[in-house]
């Protein structure tokens, strides 16, 4: 049952290529018959498919057909928040059920055209929005009230900005992957107190496994910003775990990019129009993507509020406005660098 009726120094390029070792592997695979066979049964049998992400959907934005922005992709990936012991993403997830799940986490991942930056941009959960059928809501209740299918109409006609792919992971996923990779170091500037669950944080640096990092990247209660804080330790522990992890451990261990990759489709769902051939030729175009190349932030906002009894995250029309403008026009690089006090910094409440 859901708790509310679903009523300019940060961009130095790293010495190291964000994702070259993968890339490297990749191209291995696709290159032989076993690679195939090895992405067939390791990938594809294990990913969920879901059905009509895109079915239906009408008065969509238009795909750019000339320049950059027509090479650029845009990724709806989606943290659900399970209501139910069984799975909701993954080979043995019965799929979306209705009222079973919210996209507790929404990011859009801008992949420019030139592929030589990204941006990673936070949706609040509780972003109050028009939610296409069903009036205003938090932009999450749109997965339960329709699943993918409205949560991309939903994104669509809030940003004006064309989906071309969506992907959920459950917190499960998060979890796994989380221990898969040995845990991540993340630095937590002030004591603060998590009543919700009952956890303090000690100021300093903790090394999260994945139980630990669940409770960091989902806490709220406690922290100034609420919803807004915890978006942006979500996005630092992601921008954390790359740079440590595809940077350094995967280095050190080139067994390991498989194993994720394989651990990834486990617990991830994926429109079924992505096929594993695509996703390997997109992780190939990205070969020379580096850490610092990667923007995070969040969609601007008023603050938070309230509407009858629910407690909502207001967006900033205006600057909102300009944000999925340089999305559309990829322009993304030179809007963060406009716009540095919109950037997620390096360490978070």
């Amino acid at each position: 049952m859901l708790d509310h009726p679903p009523a300019p120094g940060w961009r130095r390029r790293a010495r190291k290529p964000l994702i070259g070792l993968l890339v490297c592997l990749l191209l291995l695979c696709a290159a032989s018959l076993a690679g195939v066979l090895w992405l067939q049964a390791k990938v594809e049998s294990n990913l969920q498919r879901l059905p009509d992400t895109f079915t239906g959907l009408t008065d969509r934005p238009a795909k750019p057909t000339s320049g950059s922005a027509a090479d650029a992709v845009n990724i709806l990936v989606l943290g659900t928040d399970t209501r139910s012991d069984a799975p909701t993403t993954g080979a043995e997830a019965p799929g979306w059920v209705p009222g079973q799940a919210r996209s507790d986490t929404m990011l859009l991942i801008h992949l420019d055209g030139d592929r030589r930056s990204a941006s990673v941009i936070s949706i609040p959960r509780d972003s109050w929005v028009d939610i296409p059928g069903h009036g205003k809501g938090k932009v999450n209740w749109a997965y339960s009230f329709g699943g993918p299918n409205l949560t991309v109409e939903t994104v669509e006609k809030m940003t004006d900005v064309r989906i071309d792919h969506l992907a959920t992971v459950d917190w499960g996923g998060f979890e796994a992957l989380t221990d898969a990779i040995g845990g991540v170091d993340i630095d937590i500037p002030k004591t603060v107190y998590d009543s919700a669950r009952d956890v303090r944080w000690e100021a300093g640096r903790h090394h999260l496994d994945g139980e630990q990092a669940l409770l960091y990247v989902r806490q709220r209660h406690g922290l100034q910003d609420g919803d807004l804080d915890r978006v942006a330790r979500q996005q630092a522990f992601l921008r954390t775990l790359l740079a440590q992890t595809l940077e350094q451990e995967l280095r050190k261990n080139p067994d390991q990019v498989l194993d994720l990759i394989a651990l990834f489709a486990k617990h991830a769902s994926v429109d079924e129009d992505w096929s594993t051939t695509q996703m390997a030729k997109l992780a190939a175009s990205l070969r020379n993507l580096r850490t610092n190349d990667i923007s995070y932030l969040t969609v601007p906002t008023d603050g938070t509020g309230m509407v009858g009894d629910q407690s909502v995250v207001r967006l900033d029309p205006s600057r909102d406005r300009d944000l999925w403008r340089a999305v559309r026009e990829d322009r993304m690089a030179a809007w963060a660098d406009d716009n540095p006090d919109l950037l997620t910094p390096d360490v978070v409440r």
